[in-house]
C-alpha cells in the first residue's frame, strides 16, 4: 500500500526530530564591531565632527587661558547667571581663571541654569561623552541643568565605547565600577509625541563641550 501524503509528511517530520538542529555560526565577540577603524591621528577631528552632528557645541581650546577666554565669553552669551562647579579640580581651575561660579548647591534645583563637569572619556566613533556618578559632580549635575558643560582633554578620546569602558576599568578597577555611567550623545530629545522634536525631556537641552588640548608640545 503506497504511503499517503500524510504518512509522508509525518515520517519527514519524524526524521527530522531525530537530527540535532543547525546551531548557527558561533559570533566572534573579538571582532571589530565596525568595518572601518577610526584613526588613531584623527580622533579628536573625528569626535568633533560626530558631536556636531549630533547636535553637540564644541569649542577647542589650545590652553588652559584660552578656555578660560571661551568659557567667560560662552557665559556672557547665555547670560548664565549661576554656573554650578562641584569638583575640587574645576574649581580651582575656574578659580586660577577669575570665572565666577557656583561651588555649592545653594539654590541649585530652584537655579540649576549650568553645570560644569570633568567626564571619565569621550568616544569619537558617535561622539559621545562618557560620565560617571565617581566624581564630586554626582549623578545629578549631568542631567538636571538646563545646559551641561563639559571640560575634557583631547587624551581622553578613544575609538570606540568599549574603549571608554576599558578606561573606565582601569581608572577605578574591576571591583569598583562607578555604580552610574551614562553615555550621553547630543541633547536630551524625544519625538514621542505627535512625532514633534523636544528638547530637554530627560535632561538638558544643551551639551557643551570645552576640549583642551594636553598633548605634549612637538620638539624640533
Amino acid at each position: 500500500m503506497a504511503d499517503t501524503s500524510r504518512d509522508i509528511i509525518l515520517r519527514r517530520i519524524r526524521e527530522a526530530l531525530q537530527k540535532p538542529a543547525e546551531q548557527p555560526a558561533r559570533p566572534d565577540f573579538s571582532a571589530a564591531l565596525h568595518p572601518r577603524p577610526v584613526s588613531e591621528e584623527d580622533l579628536a577631528i573625528d569626535f568633533a565632527k560626530n558631536f556636531v552632528r549630533v547636535g553637540g557645541l564644541f569649542y577647542y581650546c589650545e590652553s588652559e587661558e584660552h578656555f578660560y577666554d571661551q568659557l567667560f565669553a560662552y557665559k556672557k552669551e547665555k547670560e548664565l547667571e549661576r554656573l554650578f562647579v562641584w569638583e575640587p579640580e574645576l574649581k580651582k581651575l575656574l578659580h586660577d581663571g577669575n570665572i565666577v561660579f557656583q561651588g555649592d548647591e545653594t539654590e541649585f534645583l530652584a537655579h540649576a541654569d549650568a553645570g560644569l563637569t570633568s567626564c571619565e572619556a569621550l568616544v569619537a566613533r558617535t561622539g559621545s561623552i562618557l560620565v560617571s556618578g565617581a566624581s564630586s559632580s554626582g549623578r545629578r549635575l549631568s542631567i538636571y541643568p538646563d545646559q551641561h558643560l563639559v571640560l575634557a582633554r583631547t587624551s581622553q578620546v578613544v575609538p570606540d565605547i568599549g574603549d571608554a569602558l576599558k578606561l573606565v576599568q582601569q581608572k577605578y578597577g574591576p571591583d569598583r565600577i562607578p555604580s552610574m555611567i551614562s553615555l550621553t550623545t547630543g541633547p536630551s530629545r524625544t519625538a514621542d509625541i505627535e512625532k514633534t522634536l523636544v528638547l530637554g525631556a530627560h535632561g538638558p537641552r544643551s551639551i557643551v563641550l570645552f576640549l583642551l588640548d594636553d598633548a605634549p608640545a612637538a620638539t624640533t
